[in-house]
């Protein structure tokens, strides 16, 4: 996701560079974008975007690998977009700095929608401090949705993905047992998309890039389990989460298509 938002960005005339802890050698031209050393990136860093994977890899980027809150003495705004709980982010905030502004921006649509710029964004932050991060999110959205004060943004995304992974297992399921009847896959979405099982996963079956995986524990379908945990997480006192721990199981069990 980070690197088709990054060339966003610099497609809108922004001077953004990326950090990434992989090789230079794996992204060809685009390394020229990339920074990969963090403490030469977090010097002149002013507005972090937050793009990578877990609650642990945040913690690896701000405070313990790469340090980034220690090693970038003129940053001021760090915007989460990775899912994580929405407890986690009001934690964070108290464990920053009293000048970095902290945001949540996590976003929806999958690398196919940050490559074609049009993601959805859930924010949470007050008008002043969105107001200095907005022009980059509209470089890289097609919706943006302020969802009121920080955490809001996240409790948004938990419950966005709890149904989108939902949809993601449910359908899944449907084409293996479609399969068994004798129902051809691709019929069987054209139906659900002009129909009641109409979903963004089946609909987007053929374009959204982990749509045949199973799960693994460094995949897709493995951040969609992550996802489903955040929002659990986040629960109520005293909801009812037998639903979501089936989803969980359900996830774990999915298998790839080939």
């Amino acid at each position: 996701m980070g690197l088709p938002m990054l060339r966003a960005l610099r497609d809108a005339g922004f001077d953004a560079t990326g950090l990434d802890v992989r090789p230079a050698s794996d992204f060809g031209k685009d390394q020229t974008a990339l920074e990969f050393d963090s403490r030469i990136f977090a010097r002149p860093l002013n507005i972090l975007f937050s793009v990578v994977r877990d609650i642990g890899q945040t913690e690896a980027l701000l405070f313990d690998d790469q340090a980034i809150v220690l090693n970038a003495p003129q940053l001021t705004h760090i915007v989460i977009c990775s899912t994580v709980s929405p407890k986690y982010i009001l934690l964070l905030k108290l464990r920053l700095p009293g000048h970095i502004t902290l945001i949540d921006a996590p976003m929806s649509g999958a690398a196919i929608a940050a490559q074609e710029k049009r993601l959805s964004f859930m924010l949470g932050g007050n008008d002043a401090d969105l107001a200095a991060v907005l022009p980059m999110i509209n470089a890289m959205a097609a919706h943006i949705h302020h969802m009121g004060a920080l955490g809001t943004g996240m409790a948004a995304k938990v419950l966005n993905n709890l149904v989108a992974a939902s949809s993601t297992a449910t359908t899944r399921l449907a084409l293996d047992w479609a399969a068994e009847f004798g129902l051809e896959q691709e019929k069987m979405l054209a139906l659900m998309h002009v129909s009641s099982g109409q979903t963004w996963f089946g609909s987007g079956f053929e374009s959204i890039e982990f749509s045949r995986d199973g799960f693994a524990a460094n995949n897709t379908i493995a951040i969609l389990k992550k996802d489903v945990e955040s929002a659990l997480d986040a629960a109520p006192n005293g909801a009812d989460t037998a639903l979501p721990r089936a989803l969980i199981n359900a996830i774990i069990a999915l298998r790839q298509i080939d």
